[in-house]
């Protein structure tokens, strides 16, 4: 029984002491980090989105992971990746 005296069962049961546990892990990227998708790492580099995956996977980029699964890159270390491969960023990038 929950504390209004309904009984819950199955997912919900299992959900309420979830949404009730207290938050173990707090992300360390800070609120005012931009994030950037594949795709918009992918145009900076004039690569595909895949490369930029691969990128990734060999550690070259670091990956965040959302909640749905997919892949994003912090802009801070993707402008840091530019300079170090000689691009300027002024330069129609």
């Amino acid at each position: 029984m929950n504390p209004t005296g309904t009984r819950q069962f199955g997912i919900a049961a299992s959900n309420a002491a979830t949404i009730n546990a207290p938050i173990s892990r707090i992300s360390s990227i800070p609120e005012t980090e931009h994030l950037m998708t594949p795709g918009e790492v992918a145009i900076l580099f004039r690569v595909d989105p895949k490369t930029v995956t691969r990128w990734a996977k060999a550690g070259k980029l670091t990956s965040i992971r959302t909640l749905g699964g997919h892949r994003r890159y912090r802009s801070s270390e993707v402008r840091s990746l530019l300079e170090k491969s000689g691009a300027r960023i002024g330069d129609g990038i």
